[in-house]
């Protein structure tokens, strides 16, 4: 299984798009988003802000493993 390294991340309070980059080894539990500068938070349950708000989960989770354990 390839692991994608991109996602685009929309923000809830103004809707703006952003194609990031994944880190393969770490979680992004921060984002400030580039439309309003809002700083994005992993929903309640989820490891990351790219699980919450991107189009593809984090690397660790599409590998099926446990994320910032």
């Amino acid at each position: 299984m390839q692991i994608e390294s991109i996602s685009e991340l929309t923000c809830p309070s103004c809707g703006h798009k952003s194609r990031e980059e994944m880190p393969s080894d770490a979680c992004m539990f921060f984002f400030e988003c580039k439309g309003c500068h809002q700083v994005l938070r992993p929903k309640p349950g989820d490891c990351c802000v790219f699980c919450s708000y991107g189009t593809v989960a984090c690397p660790p989770i599409q590998n099926g493993e446990s994320c910032c354990s």
